[in-house]
């Protein structure tokens, strides 16, 4: 008898489990996050991300801009109104002066002090529009906007919000220096 009890009590308990647990919602990238459901999946379905990924190089004022960019599927975005998680392109970067000597790179940085990452597409626009988190104390946090110009370069805009501080907001022993290209329509190639 008590094995019967036992039996019905699991099955009743993985009843109760399958109703109370939903299953994740896919959207395409591009679906407004502020529609979909929490814990929802933003989805590359028609793979407007891939062309991006790679190894680009250009030079500017000076300096060689290496951008290192990767595709990263399901990656959790937490904003006040709900968590999701979504394909994003990520770019790691490394910047150096034209005596070769490094700047900034990004490239092994595991922090996440510095983020720049894709936050949508304009597939009309052969774009893809990234969010900046800037340098420390966040100067320089804004926007990029990467153009796919042909299968070897890609165009860079980068709008900057802010891009001073004060030793109130941030200590003076931090290097606060904006070393992406504060540009429009330069171009990087594929290496």
């Amino acid at each position: 008898m008590k094995t019967i009890y036992n039996k019905i009590a699991v099955i009743l308990i993985l009843f109760l489990s399958l109703i109370s647990c939903k299953a994740q919602q896919t959207f395409p990238l591009n679906s407004d996050y502020e529609e979909i459901p929490q814990n929802s999946y933003l989805k590359d379905l028609n793979n407007e991300l891939t062309p991006y990924v790679g190894t680009y190089k250009t030079n500017f004022n000076g300096k060689e801009i290496m951008l290192f960019i990767t595709k990263q599927e399901d990656k959790l975005e937490q904003s006040a109104q709900k968590n999701y998680y979504m394909d994003a392109l990520i770019v790691k970067y490394i910047v150096k002066n034209s005596s070769g000597n490094i700047l900034q790179d990004t490239q092994n940085d595991t922090s996440s002090k510095i983020e720049l990452y894709s936050i949508g597409t304009k597939p009309t626009k052969n774009e893809i529009i990234f969010v900046y988190s800037g340098t420390n104390c966040h100067v320089g946090w804004g926007k990029i906007i990467l153009k796919k110009v042909n299968v070897t370069q890609i165009s860079w805009e980068y709008r900057p919000n802010d891009i001073t501080t004060t030793e109130s907001k941030c200590p003076s022993t931090l290097d606060t220096t904006i070393y992406l290209p504060e540009t429009k329509d330069l171009i990087f190639t594929k290496q």
